[in-house]
């Protein structure tokens, strides 16, 4: 008897920690202007092919631009890192040899809802830390 209440016990806690890291995962979207520059740490890559490297199938960050904004996005990170920016306008940015594993994109982005991907070209997965910064 002790078995079937304790397998009640634990399918429940198991679903609801299940969601409970799911949701823990995820970046919460964040809307421009950005007061303070958001700073993002995590691995590069993921299993989806992409346009641009492999990536995770899940963006580390969204961003909303509500008008025309000027912003700098600066990744740093160990392989063959990619930045993939998907949006109103699509951005994709391989570090290359010299670089040593640093993606500068700054630009004006135009208002709509972004998506951002840290990738690798060949499939690795390396610390990165990335930094999203508003210019005045």
């Amino acid at each position: 008897m002790k078995v079937k209440s304790l397998n009640w016990i634990m399918v429940p806690t198991a679903a609801a920690m299940t969601f409970a890291v799911d949701t823990a995962v995820y970046s919460n979207p964040v809307q421009t202007p950005i007061a303070a520059p958001l700073s993002l740490s995590g691995n590069s890559g993921g299993a989806q092919s992409s346009q641009c490297g492999f990536i995770s199938a899940e963006p580390i960050q969204v961003l909303t631009v509500d008008q025309p904004t000027p912003l700098r996005f600066k990744l740093q990170a160990q392989g063959s890192p990619t930045l993939w920016i998907t949006g109103p306008t699509n951005r994709c940015v391989m570090a290359d040899t010299t670089s040593n594993g640093m993606i500068e994109v700054p630009g004006v982005w135009e208002p709509g809802t972004y998506s951002v991907f840290v990738g690798d070209m060949k499939q690795g997965s390396f610390p990165y830390t990335l930094s999203i910064t508003q210019e005045n």
